[in-house]
């Protein structure tokens, strides 16, 4: 699809939600800078003339920021500021017959496995060669690696395989490929994501093949950090563990979201797990990595939810000392079990409750990172800002975690790695001196 103009198509891709997305989108503008379009990833020099909105349709409020980004940019569109533009995402696979009715000046609406289709609107055929050949929308020193895609889980609150489809694990060659690749273009951190890291090679391999996977990756010379996120607790393979306790550039870090531990709750979630299962998981873990990072994300104000399932949950987080957590307010999707359920918490008690628990979480996060000071660390330098460089240690993960603010009167370099001794802690950041 050249326009007839003078100047060169220029594309911008805006992603919205989460990091799997923001994958789909470099993939796309792999695709796209093959067929010989410039791309670019949230441009802010508005030069374009080529919208693409990668949307995301998890809970409402993504749902709500999707539409109002459309919205935006076929406003541009009207005023003649931009010549197309085409959605693509998780909300346009769910809504599209919608979307086509309430947003029309939308050129086309594509779903998450439609990209074939949205490449001909550009007169580029999709070569199934340059999968891997990413353009990334990340600092180049690090990078997100889907291993896979869809989820085969039947969890009451999620409307993710209704998006995504069901699990399909790419191949362990194709992944430590195309970290290679990445590798070579200068990257030092690869993150691994799925929507269910445990899950994969069941369907190609017929067994779980995460530990398989990790040590394949962690054999790529340059690549110094290898970081898991979205590990499901029900079945977990426990030779994930030992991968990371015996392969160095692992790192001790481990993101498994828990929805909850009210066992009422769980059951109603349909997450397959108890809380006590959940805290003999984490106890042989951390029996094997006693300085591990954990993370986990929950979710506040299922349906039926009391307060003294809060209690619980609240008691569950004081004994287990998880090192970063993330809650959301529960959304009623449309499409999944629990939408049967009557939803009568409202809005505002389900925020209270959330902040409720993250009050307590931020108490037991200072008292963590208070333990930090004093101790060398080494971290990956990602950026300056207002005089300071910003690093993470390796119980970090990029944006959701904790901050090592540097002083420095030497030039550090973004991608490059420091040991740092800790000078101050805060709630959610630690403060550093480069040794």
């Amino acid at each position: 699809m050249k326009t007839k103009s003078l100047h060169r198509d220029k594309v911008n891709i805006i992603t919205l939600g989460c990091s799997k997305n923001m994958v789909d989108s470099e993939v796309l503008s792999g695709q796209l800078t093959a067929g010989a379009y410039d791309v670019v990833h949230e441009n802010k020099k508005r030069d374009h003339n080529i919208v693409i909105v990668n949307t995301c349709g998890f809970i409402d409020k993504a749902k709500e920021e999707s539409v109002n980004t459309i919205l935006q940019q076929v406003e541009l569109k009207r005023r003649g500021k931009l010549d197309k533009v085409y959605v693509t995402g998780c909300l346009s696979e769910r809504y599209k017959n919608n979307l086509e009715e309430e947003i029309p000046d939308v050129d086309a609406y594509f779903g998450t496995m439609e990209l074939p289709f949205l490449l001909k609107k550009f007169d580029v055929d999709y070569r199934a060669e340059l999968v891997g050949e990413r353009i990334l929308s990340t600092p180049n020193h690090y990078a997100y690696l889907k291993i896979s895609e869809g989820c085969n889980r039947t969890c009451s609150f999620c409307a993710i395989p209704l998006m995504r489809g069901q699990h399909v694990s790419r191949t362990i060659e194709s992944l430590v490929d195309e970290a290679k690749k990445l590798v070579q273009g200068g990257v030092k951190e690869i993150m691994l994501i799925a929507q269910e890291l445990t899950y994969y090679g069941l369907d190609i391999y017929k067994k779980r093949e995460l530990p398989k996977l990790l040590h394949a990756l962690a054999d790529i010379p340059g690549l110094e950090w290898i970081r898991l996120h979205y590990a499901y607790p029900s079945k977990f393979p426990m030779e994930i563990i030992d991968a990371m306790r015996d392969r160095e550039n692992i790192c001790n870090y481990l993101d498994m979201p828990l929805q909850h531990a009210s066992n009422k709750m769980l059951n109603a979630m349909k997450r397959q797990i108890t809380r006590e299962e959940m805290e003999d998981i984490i106890g042989e873990i951390k029996n094997k990595i006693p300085n591990i990072c954990l993370r986990t994300t929950l979710i506040s104000g299922f349906p039926g939810e009391t307060e003294d399932d809060v209690e619980e949950l609240k008691s569950f987080l004081t004994k287990i000392q998880f090192d970063r957590v993330g809650i959301f307010s529960y959304s009623h999707e449309e499409g999944t079990s629990a939408f049967d359920l009557p939803d009568t918490i409202s809005a505002e008690e389900k925020q209270r409750r959330a902040e409720e628990i993250m009050e307590l979480q931020q108490d037991i996060s200072y008292q963590k990172n208070l333990q930090k000071v004093g101790q060398t660390f080494k971290v990956i330098i990602d950026k300056k800002e207002a005089g300071r460089y910003l690093g993470r240690t390796e119980f970090d993960s990029v944006e959701v975690d904790n901050e090592v603010i540097i002083s420095s009167d030497k030039k550090l370099v973004p991608g490059n790695f420091v040991n740092v001794k800790i000078t101050n802690a805060y709630d959610y950041d630690l403060e550093g001196v480069v040794v």
